[in-house]
C-alpha cells in the first residue's frame, strides 16, 4: 500500500509517498480503508522531529483520517468512519480500535470527517472539561480561521456560547464569520474591541492557539473569573510567561489544554466526547469548513502552506478518490 512517510526529520520538503507493507490487524483491531486524511499541526512538528511523540523514522504521518471499515469488531464492513491517532493515519490502510474510531453520520463527507476528530474533540475538551463553559458565556478565539479555531467557534456555539473571532486579515475574519462566529475582530487592538463588545465586562473564556505577544492582552481581556485556555503556540515566538499577580487581581485562571494526553489515557473518553458531539453534527452546528484539498503527493506542500499560515479552515489530503 501507499503511505505518506517521514524518512528523515528534516521538514515538509522531505515528506514522501512510498510503498510499504499492508498492516496486519489483530483480533481486536479495526482495519480501515482510508479515503481522506486531515493535515494537522502535529504533522508539521513530527516532520521536523519537534513533537512530543518522536517515532523512529521511517513512519507515516496523519493524525485524523476518514474512510470505510474493512473488518473489525463493533463495526460492519463498508461502514463509514473517522479515526484519530498519534500518527500513522496517512496511508491507504490503517489499523484503529473501538477506542479511537467513530461511526459517521450520513450528512458528513469524508473530507469533512477527516477534519473532525482531533480539532473538534480538542475544542470540546477545552471548552467543556477545562473551561467549564456555561450557556451564555462569551468565548474569544485566537487563530479563529484555522482548523482548531473554526472547530472552537462551532463547538462553543453548540454549547450555547457567544463567540468572538480574532484573526489577522479581513479574509480570515470573513471566513470565521462564515464558520459561525458571532463577531470577528482584528488582532491589533483585540483587547479593547472585546471590551467594547462585552459592554466593558470582558470575556469569560479565551482560547489561545497562538501564544506569543498576544498572551498578556488575552489575560487583560478576561472578565471576573475568566479563564485563558492554552492550546498551543502557533506564533512561534517562544512560550509566554504569566505574572501571577494578574490572576489575583480579577480572579482569573490560565488552564492548559492537553487533549491527547488525557483522552488516550482514559478509556472510553473519546467515545463519550463523540456522543456529545453527534447532536451538534446532526443539527448542523458542527460542519467543518474545508480550506483546501490536496492530492496524496502534496502532503508536504500542505504542511508548508500551514507553516506559512496560508491556510483557512482544515486542509485535507485525499488518499484515494471518493
Amino acid at each position: 500500500m501507499r503511505a505518506i512517510q517521514v524518512l528523515t526529520t528534516t521538514g515538509p520538503a522531505d515528506v514522501i509517498v512510498r510503498d510499504v507493507a499492508d498492516p496486519t490487524p489483530g483480533p481486536d483491531d479495526v482495519l480501515i480503508e482510508v479515503h481522506a486524511v486531515g493535515v494537522s499541526f502535529p504533522d508539521l512538528l513530527l516532520s521536523r522531529g519537534e513533537y512530543q511523540l518522536r517515532p523512529e523514522p521511517p513512519f507515516s504521518l496523519g493524525v485524523d483520517y476518514a474512510g470505510v471499515v474493512v473488518s473489525g469488531p463493533g463495526f460492519e464492513p463498508g461502514q463509514r468512519v473517522a479515526g484519530v491517532g498519534g500518527y500513522g493515519g496517512a496511508a491507504e490502510l490503517v489499523i484503529g480500535s473501538s477506542e479511537n474510531v467513530f461511526a459517521l453520520p450520513d450528512s458528513i463527507t469524508f473530507d469533512e470527517a477527516a477534519a473532525l476528530p482531533m480539532n473538534y474533540l480538542t475544542a470540546l475538551f477545552a471548552l467543556d472539561e477545562r473551561g467549564g463553559l456555561r450557556a451564555g458565556d462569551t468565548v474569544l478565539v485566537h487563530g479563529a480561521a484555522g482548523g482548531v479555531g473554526t472547530a472552537t467557534l462551532q463547538v462553543a456555539k453548540g454549547l450555547g456560547a457567544r463567540t468572538i473571532a480574532v484573526a489577522s486579515t479581513e479574509e480570515k475574519r470573513q471566513f470565521a464569520l462564515a464558520a459561525g462566529a458571532d463577531e470577528a475582530i482584528a488582532v491589533e487592538g483585540f483587547k479593547d474591541a472585546a471590551r467594547v463588545l462585552t459592554g466593558g465586562k470582558g470575556v469569560d473564556i479565551v482560547l489561545d492557539v497562538v501564544g506569543g505577544s498576544l498572551f498578556t492582552d488575552s489575560l487583560r481581556s478576561l472578565g471576573s473569573q475568566g479563564r485563558v485556555l492554552v492550546v498551543g503556540f502557533a506564533a512561534g515566538e517562544g512560550i509566554p510567561e504569566v505574572k501571577v499577580n494578574r490572576l489575583l487581581l480579577n480572579n482569573t485562571d490560565v488552564r492548559g489544554v492537553g487533549w491527547g494526553e488525557y483522552a488516550f489515557s482514559h478509556p472510553g473518553y473519546m467515545n463519550q466526547q463523540w456522543n456529545q458531539l453527534l447532536p451538534m453534527i446532526e443539527s448542523g452546528a458542527v460542519k467543518p469548513p474545508i480550506g483546501k484539498v490536496y492530492g496524496i503527493d502534496e502532503f508536504g506542500q500542505a504542511l508548508a502552506d500551514m507553516d506559512a499560515r496560508a491556510t483557512l479552515g482544515k486542509s485535507v489530503v485525499r488518499i484515494r478518490s471518493h
